[in-house]
């Protein structure tokens, strides 16, 4: 695995352990300034690192008529102003190649959602940016699958990257994480992140849009940060069950701290 790099003022490093949070929508310009600040907040008081993140197109609903957000001048141009401004790093989805070039000069993080996290072209285009890559890991991929990925980010010049595990397909409307995959992959040299809210999604299990178990994401952030993750990714929002995206697997804010402080006692039970 990499040494060390770092996502603005966040490093990424082995025995280290940080943090992407933030709502998975960007719902407005004022919403994402309230929870920019109450995340940072947070953060600061328990001493954590952590990357800002939020979409500005959710590109991959389940419905025609589902919430997708901004859009890219405007999303990016907000979470350009809270990097600035709060002085922290921000990220977020890109899903084309002039998307990729243009979120890159407002965004620390590039992230590639699972569903494309084999197109080369869009990988290509993320790692000439030169900005740090985020890659969703597939949920039809097995953890093995993803040294593919980390070879064609190196074949493009990036060095800089992570592999997200979201959990794999589990018949319809499931997932189920296996905690074998962070393993795996970091045994073949890969940086990986747990992304605890979409593990516990289902997928279009709501009909039109989809469901979740959120009570679960603590649970199995903790199974990860036990296996050894390097970061945890979590979606949380002021009021979930008013979420205009993936509501019912977003962590509620008010409850944030304590789900943080729960995962920094199980990394520091490791690491000392």
């Amino acid at each position: 695995m990499t040494d060390s790099f770092n996502i603005g003022s966040v490093t990424v490093a082995p025995g280290r352990l940080f943090f992407i949070l933030g709502p998975c929508a960007l719902e407005g310009e004022e919403f994402a300034w309230r929870m920019a600040r109450s995340i940072k907040a947070i953060c600061s008081g328990l001493g954590i690192p952590f990357v800002f993140k939020a979409s500005f197109d959710k590109a991959n609903r389940t419905s025609i008529t589902s919430f997708r957000g901004p859009g890219l001048a405007e999303g990016c141009r907000i979470l350009g102003e809270i990097a600035r401004d709060l002085d922290v790093p921000v990220t977020t989805d890109v899903h084309t190649d002039a998307q990729a070039e243009a979120a890159a000069d407002h965004v620390d993080l590039l992230q590639v959602p699972a569903f494309l996290c084999r197109q080369t072209d869009l990988l290509e285009a993320c790692a000439r940016t030169g900005r740090p890559v985020n890659v969703k890991k597939g949920q039809f991929l097995a953890p093995w699958d993803a040294v593919h990925i980390a070879e064609k980010l190196r074949s493009f010049g990036c060095e800089r990257f992570l592999i997200t595990e979201r959990g794999s397909c589990f018949g319809y409307n499931n997932l189920v994480a296996d905690m074998r995959s962070p393993y795996i992959m970091r045994r073949e040299g890969i940086p990986v992140v747990f992304d605890a809210t979409h593990s516990v999604q289902h997928p279009g299990g709501a009909g039109r849009t989809t469901g979740g178990d959120r009570e679960l994401a603590p649970v199995m952030a903790r199974a990860a940060v036990a296996a050894g993750v390097d970061g945890v990714f979590m979606e949380t929002h002021e009021n979930p069950d008013a979420a205009l995206s993936d509501g019912p697997n977003q962590i509620p804010l008010a409850t944030l701290q304590h789900v943080l402080a729960g995962l920094l006692k199980v990394h520091h039970a490791l690491t000392s």
